[in-house]
């Protein structure tokens, strides 16, 4: 068997499909295909470290970009067809220590729709699920 044809993911997060979905659908409600979820840490929240989330069209160069690859049903004159399309995520050099082996999902329940970080490196985390720590 080759290298090839091997498929090992490497990737330090987990970017789900229902994450990679919404992020498509908010691009698209954009109009701006550059767009790009970025993932941060900051200092702050209760418990001591914050998670954010932007859309960003700069990938630096120390960035570290994860993709998800989505296929779409296309309506065609005559027929349908299915395109694909490529969804990224970026998280800096400074929080992807925190966020290392972690999952970023999309959840909608009773209590709303919201992006979720399932972090395996939080000690603790807030009732609210925006902080933890370290």
């Amino acid at each position: 068997m080759s290298q090839a044809a091997i498929q090992i993911s490497s990737d330090p997060l987990v970017f789900t499909l229902a994450a990679a979905r919404k992020v498509k659908q908010l691009i698209d409600e954009e109009k701006n295909y550059n767009l790009n979820l970025r993932v941060y840490i900051t200092g702050g929240g209760c418990s001591g470290f914050q998670y954010g989330f932007t859309f960003d069209e700069t990938i630096n160069p120390d960035d570290t970009v994860i993709t998800q690859t989505l296929d779409e049903e296309e309506e065609e004159e005559g027929g349908s067809g299915t395109s694909t399309a490529t969804v990224r995520l970026l998280v800096d050099p400074l929080s992807l220590q925190y966020l290392e082996g972690a999952e970023i999902d999309y959840q909608e329940s009773v209590a709303g729709a919201q992006f979720v970080i399932r972090n395996p490196n939080a000690k603790t985390t807030c009732g609210c699920g925006s902080s933890f720590a370290a």
